[in-house]
């Protein structure tokens, strides 16, 4: 893996992100790869950091941290589905110069359907893990006891605090709800978190997703996507579980290219056992490179 990653801001209407890249201008023949971690406590690119550097000798990446999370700006503003698939074309738009794989997981998987629905002009395939609305199929994440808590004003800054902000909450969720495997919690991985949820004004977009305002239901999305996408379920997630996955995929088999599960693993494989992660998405990007190959040389024939 190299080490030539750097890091960058882009100003967006959501305000200023930053991204990780390594600058790398390849060529049409090799898609430029953008990162995009899930919503959670203490998420960002981190998520994907054992992962994304395996592929900057060969391809353009960028690991970015949505706006509201990691080291991004903070804005206090409001933050919903459609701003953020907007911000996520919007990054395409400013970032790529040809359309993108876009690498993204649980719910922010979900604004990446949303985003490569509304343009697919910027959106060369999807490769998603554990993608959510956290509604799917009609069952309302709002109703749910947490989310509840979370919109009652002053307790729910004191939720965040107590149960979000601080090692043991951190690692509670991870042990809990993230990793089937416990032990390979590393203490990096609790610190980066903690450090993140701590951030200033780092409550503002994690509650708008502990609260329900990112929700939506993919059961009503998935059908309309066209471009090749391809899925990855850790075999033990909880939220969502591999049923609701497998429901999902079923509504669309021809967008829908693979759906691989990954046994012994949780919510998160690119952070729990990132190797075969790496694996999964360079058989991915074969496929997508095998397809581009089919596509033109069919365009070929079709112009005779």
């Amino acid at each position: 893996m190299i080490e030539s990653l750097r890091s960058r801001t882009l100003t967006t209407g959501l305000g200023d992100v930053v991204y990780r890249t390594n600058d790398f201008n390849l060529g049409a023949t090799t898609p430029p790869l953008f990162f995009w971690h899930g919503l959670g406590g203490g998420s960002s690119s981190y998520e994907w950091s054992a992962v994304y550097p395996a592929f900057a000798a060969d391809y353009p990446v960028f690991a970015l941290d949505l706006p509201g999370w990691g080291a991004s700006a903070h804005v206090a503003q409001p933050y919903t589905v459609a701003a953020y698939a907007a911000h996520i074309s919007e990054c395409l738009s400013q970032l790529a110069t040809e359309p993108a794989v876009v690498i993204a997981s649980s719910l922010t998987a979900a604004f990446a359907i949303q985003a490569a629905i509304a343009q697919p002009q910027y959106v060369r395939a999807l490769i998603l893990v554990c993608p959510t609305g956290l509604s799917d199929f009609g069952q309302d994440y709002r109703q749910s006891l947490i989310a509840q808590l979370a919109r009652q004003p002053y307790l729910d800054v004191v939720f965040y605090r107590l149960a979000v902000a601080n090692p043991l909450g951190v690692q509670s969720f991870m042990v809990n709800q993230q990793f089937a495997q416990p032990q390979r919690i590393s203490p990096q991985m609790i610190a980066t978190y903690t450090q993140v949820a701590q951030a200033e004004g780092a409550e503002i977009a994690a509650l708008a997703f502990v609260r329900g305002d990112l929700c939506c239901d993919l059961s009503h999305r998935l059908p309309h996507l066209t471009v090749p996408t391809y899925i990855v379920w850790g075999e033990q997630a909880k939220l969502p579980p591999l049923r609701v996955g497998q429901r999902l995929a079923e509504l669309n088999p021809e967008a829908i290219r693979a759906f691989d599960t990954v046994p012994e693993v949780g919510l998160t494989p690119q952070l729990e056992c990132p190797a075969v992660m790496i694996s999964l998405l360079d058989r991915y990007l074969q496929q997508v490179s095998g397809q581009d190959h089919s596509d033109r040389a069919q365009g070929r024939g079709d112009a005779v």
